[in-house]
């Protein structure tokens, strides 16, 4: 890579390709064959695909490098490719209307990248790429230099925590699994939704990671679970299999250093709840989805009762830089409790939506208005949920407060799966809540049932007082029912589930109250609650509404202000939405 004095990288993660970004990639390679480019500038030309770059709606991304100048184009599409060739590679001027704007040099500069980075770099499908990157190495030196007790207290120095649920400490889980008696065990990396991007644009580093972990623990047999429908990382994952076996770093007899790994798929539901490790240990014995009671936890006794671990991806992913770098390294980005960086994907009423990676301890503020570029339209920001689902809602208050695993907890908050989401003022905090709730009382596996009766008697409440219906004895029984499954629920999902409802209850209650009390949605979010009603002194009397109306609910002589009859109004909010005098209220 360092001797192409003409680089071309074409963005090829799931996002590009959706873009057309393999027919991009290909016209690249037709215009520099077809105009001899390499002859003709007298120097080198390389074109190859890379991961995901994290802004995925300004896909498909392509960045051309002239001899160290960096210039990165967005949304490119097959008849833009011509143009860019003969202006920019032959002529030197690049066009300057498509190339990315300020404000992506502020979503990349206050990012640290450590997992993600390679991932807009190195080919994803050529391992020799991942190897100019000192891939392997690491794995090199734990197995000929380190004993598995080495590896494991250097995980532990770096204070790195697991990166796909409550954040348990990685180097702790994993001592507690190599002092079993039982000397067969199991290493298994779980590929979530927030992880393909780093399967389908470094699998490698998955890979590395997975062998060195299951060195440490003494387990000869890995498993990478995933969902199935993730066509491209699964793809790339198994490519990379192949071709690390291919060289010797997967397979028997390891670097000579006698240790023999292997790794097999199990492919998943799509059920939320086998992002509870026992869950998933369940699946991949071909069981139905399903917790188990802990103790014994999965160190102690997981899959086929043997002593096994489970990380996700991204954890894994940062085993390498930890041999390579050292702990020490590592240990110095983010808190003294929280270390290193975390991976988001960052969506909502943000101008930049994408996937980002953050040392720990950034605040809410840098996120949302350095990296995501403020909030669209410049409406004012109203919370913050972070950890997916079952994450909590920060409100605009605590926008200063710094990212990390014991700050979301005192707040009510996980960091959970690495989802973000920014709701601005025209967001019900209310309706919010529900929609997550209906998600995760669909997902519930029912087995015990405070998370089964708890979370579809959640679900009932809030949506009574979505549609008007409420009393305050619905918050008593919400807060009453928030109580019970944080404490007796069986996994983690039905412990977290009430994280929204509770949060949005401490921070937002004044929007309940609202809504039961005064049968109002302040945000206009919730149908049942809106009121349409038309300004006389600014309607027209055009007709357009009038015409638009599904319910004959607006009547009104032509040139003459309209009424709305409000009792055969269905709250469609058509005449709203057609009205281009804003003649008609919405509240």
């Amino acid at each position: 890579m360092a001797d192409d004095q003409i680089s071309i990288r074409v963005c090829l993660g799931t996002s590009g390709k959706a873009s057309g970004g393999e027919k991009v990639l290909t016209l690249f390679k037709m215009h520099i064959e077809r105009l001899h480019l390499d002859a003709r500038v007298g120097t080198r030309c390389s074109v190859k695909k890379v991961g995901c770059r994290g802004l995925c709606s300004r896909d498909v991304l392509v960045d051309v490098i002239i001899n160290g100048e960096h210039t990165t184009y967005q949304n490119v599409t097959p008849s833009m490719v011509e143009r860019i060739v003969k202006e920019h590679l032959l002529e030197g001027n690049p066009v300057d209307e498509w190339t990315v704007k300020e404000d992506y040099a502020e979503f990349t500069s206050r990012q640290y990248k450590i997992v993600l980075g390679p991932c807009g770099v190195i080919d994803p499908e050529n391992i020799d790429d991942y190897l100019k990157m000192n891939g392997y190495r690491a794995l090199k030196k734990a197995l000929t230099r380190m004993t598995p007790e080495d590896v494991i207290e250097e995980v532990k120095r770096s204070g790195l925590r697991g990166r796909g649920g409550s954040g348990f400490l990685t180097g702790l889980k994993w001592e507690i699994c190599r002092a079993q008696k039982e000397k067969t065990r199991y290493i298994i990396c779980n590929v979530g939704e927030v992880n393909r991007a780093l399967a389908e644009g470094n699998p490698h580093a998955i890979i590395e990671g997975l062998i060195i972990g299951g060195y440490a623990i003494g387990a000869s047999q890995g498993y990478i679970f995933i969902r199935e429908r993730y066509h491209l990382s699964v793809e790339r994952l198994r490519n990379a299999i192949a071709q690390a076996q291919e060289r010797g770093f997967l397979g028997e007899n390891i670097f000579g250093s006698g240790f023999n790994f292997n790794i097999e798929f199990s492919f998943g539901t799509e059920a939320f709840i086998c992002g509870e490790e026992t869950a998933l240990m369940e699946t991949i014995e071909g069981k139905r989805a399903m917790p188990r009671l802990r103790p014994p936890y999965p160190a102690e006794k997981g899959l086929w009762g043997k002593p096994t671990i489970i990380n996700n991806a991204e954890t894994f992913s940062n085993i390498p830089i930890i041999i390579g770098k050292g702990a020490v390294w590592f240990s110095s980005i983010g808190t003294e409790h929280s270390k290193g960086t975390k991976v988001f994907t960052l969506s909502g009423k943000v101008r930049n939506n994408g996937l980002v990676e953050v040392p720990m301890g950034i605040s809410f503020r840098t996120i949302v208005y350095g990296i995501g570029g403020g909030i669209e339209e410049d409406r004012r920001l109203k919370a913050i949920q972070v950890g997916g689902p079952s994450g909590g809602l920060i409100p605009e208050s605590m926008i200063d407060m710094g990212l990390d695993y014991e700050n979301l907890l005192k707040v009510g908050s996980i960091i959970g799966s690495g989802g973000m989401v920014v709701f601005d003022e025209t967001d019900c905090i209310v309706s919010v809540a529900r929609f997550f709730l209906e998600f995760l009382q669909r997902e519930s596996c029912g087995k015990c049932v405070p998370c089964r009766l708890g979370t579809t008697r959640m679900l009932e409440l809030l949506t009574k007082i979505t549609e008007g219906r409420g009393s305050m004895k619905d918050i008593e029984a919400l807060e009453r029912l928030s109580a019970i499954m944080s404490t007796a629920s069986l996994c983690g999902l039905g412990r977290t589930a009430p994280n929204p409802v509770i949060t949005s209850l401490t921070h937002f209650r004044e929007e309940y109250l609202a809504h039961i009390k005064e049968k109002r949605c302040p945000a206009g979010v919730c149908k049942a609650l809106i009121t349409y009603t038309i300004l006389e002194d600014l309607c027209k009397g055009c007709g357009v509404c009038l015409r638009r109306c599904p319910a004959g609910a607006i009547t009104g002589e032509r040139k003459m202000p309209h009424s709305i009859n409000q009792a055969l109004c269905v709250k469609c909010g058509v005449c709203f939405e057609a009205c281009k005098f804003k003649a008609i209220k919405k509240e």
